[in-house]
């Protein structure tokens, strides 16, 4: 199998980055790990909104709050991108051509929110599902494109690369180089090498790394393991971003949105009393990191096990319209949001690091490029600001999209493929009580030791854990037959060492990353 492009995930980012490159006559192939393609992506379960324009509004504003919500480490060249590119993108593709329903008012105009951290009001939504009315629409687009192949229920497995796959022992002499993938069809329990001029990692986050998380069951670091096991440049991976309410209910981690505190909500104890006045100015607007350690605290200091949302002020027929999903989602768990305040805890949210990329989403391994949150543009520094992730899996989706047409065209179809070692196939049958204990001891070893608030002595402890652990998962991978769970237990181990590498040699605390110590 072999194409143009090989994109990897089929969330926002690996949709753009299709649009763009089949719209320019490339041969596009794209392999997500479920059935439905927007079953498997963050971008589904985003909630909030997506940045465009607001009254007043500019590119310098906005990059100025991003640049200032991510602790002014971020990477201004990328930032100046997003804020300038991305309202753009958004109203050319989203609105204009793919037609996406954002919500308006009475006078149809486009209804214009506000979340924390943002200068004035400029985030647009499709109610609370905003995310997965984007999908769907991209999807339906990437479908109707006659020279883009979408396969699913596949499961990368590995990048192919000349120094770890081929089968001419010279290549190992030539610089890093990605020549596509193994890919697991899951149906057929068949490993096929699909070859590519370039590849693209578009495979979303890793917050099923962590205890409590507001991410899918698929966002377990599948690309950030590939890329690392290729020897890609890693970047900024100790930023985990932790929403500061997901609603805490037995056996539920469910995310309510931003936006609820956009809109009004202010955050209280048991009592009724508010608090986030004492830990920023911006109070209830703070950024999601300094919200996240308020709540962390006030839980610590009173002995609770949550803290409380409260919008109950405002009107209940506008709460409905606004926010019908989460209206919908507490009520089925006995909280009417219109008369209560929502109990809610962190959860590990987001991952601001990743794979370094550059403008174009190009890696330091040649031919291989990630956008979306794989990826490290730099944009979101220390700390993402609300509603910057969807614009930057749109904005770099479409550069690597495009830029890989061009450079194809230069090349003139110039690109060498080596032979590719065979796939092994083991038969010993996977046990998935050893599957699950292994994932728990990931996720408690990473919530409790490499999560909120870190410290050396955490952090060693969860290094002597992982390392033991990750040895044992790749004697069990090697004998072991293969399915999309063994192939996720191995790369979950995998990105959680790599999470916890950068952590330990961070040792400043910036935004995401709090050290005690």
């Amino acid at each position: 199998m072999k194409a143009d492009l090989l994109i990897i995930g089929s969330g926002i980012a690996g949709c753009a980055a299709a649009l763009a490159a089949g719209e320019a006559g490339l041969d596009v192939l794209m392999v997500t790990k479920t059935a439905d393609p927007r079953k498997s992506t963050s971008t589904a379960w985003a909630q909030g909104g997506i940045i465009y324009r607001g009254k007043g509004d500019s590119a310098d504003l906005l990059a100025s709050d991003i640049f200032r919500a991510g602790h002014e480490v971020g990477n201004m060249r990328a930032i100046r991108q997003l804020a300038e590119l991305g309202p753009r993108y958004v109203e050319e593709i989203l609105i204009n051509r793919l037609r996406v329903p954002f919500d308006r008012t009475d006078n149809d105009l486009l209804d214009i929110t506000e979340e924390g951290a943002h200068s004035v009001r400029r985030i647009i939504h499709v109610a609370d599902l905003t995310g997965k009315a984007i999908e769907d629409h991209m999807v339906a687009a990437v479908k109707q494109l006659p020279n883009v192949r979408l396969i699913t229920d596949a499961t990368a497995v590995d990048l192919l690369t000349l120094s770890h796959h081929s089968m001419t022992p010279s290549d190992c002499y030539e610089p890093p180089t990605c020549v596509g993938a193994y890919v697991f069809m899951q149906a057929e329990g068949r490993v096929e090498p699909v070859l590519a001029n370039e590849t693209l990692l578009a495979t979303g986050g890793l917050g099923q790394l962590y205890l409590h998380t507001t991410n899918p069951r698929g966002a377990r670091g599948d690309g950030i393991a590939m890329a690392y096991r290729a020897g890609a440049r890693m970047l900024n991976l100790e930023y985990i971003q932790f929403h500061p309410t997901a609603l805490f209910a037995e056996g539920e981690r469910f995310l309510i949105s931003e936006a609820v505190r956009g809109e009004g909500g202010v955050l209280v104890t048991r009592s009724g009393e508010p608090f986030m006045h004492r830990y920023h100015e911006l109070g209830n607007l703070a950024p999601r990191d300094v919200v996240a350690r308020a709540i962390h605290q006030e839980m610590l200091a009173r002995g609770e096990p949550c803290m409380y949302l409260d919008i109950s002020h405002r009107d209940a027929r506008w709460i409905k319209r606004r926010f019908p999903n989460i209206y919908q989602k507490c009520l089925s768990l006995g909280i009417d949001m219109t008369k209560q305040p929502i109990p809610v805890v962190p959860a590990a949210h987001y991952s601001c690091g990743g794979v370094a990329v550059d403008l174009q989403g190009r890696s330091s391994i040649r031919r291989l490029r990630a956008a979306g949150e794989v990826s490290c543009t730099g944009v979101h520094g220390a700390n993402r600001l609300a509603s910057t992730s969807l614009l930057e899996g749109l904005v770099w989706g479409i550069e690597a999209g495009r830029s890989v047409a061009e450079e194809l065209r230069a090349a003139g179809g110039d690109y060498y493929f080596p032979g590719i070692a065979p796939w092994r196939y083991e038969k010993e049958p996977a046990d998935p009580a050893h599957i699950l204990q292994d994932w728990l001891t990931i996720k408690y070893t990473m919530w409790n030791y490499v999560g909120l608030v870190r410290s050396t002595k955490r952090m060693k402890r969860a290094r002597a854990i992982l390392r033991e652990l990750q040895t044992e998962i790749e004697y069990f991978y090697e004998r072991a037959q293969l399915t999309d769970d063994v192939i996720g237990l191995r790369n979950g181990c995998q990105a959680a060492l790599a999470v916890l590498f950068a952590a330990l040699e961070n040792r400043r605390s910036y935004g995401a990353h709090y050290r005690v110590d």
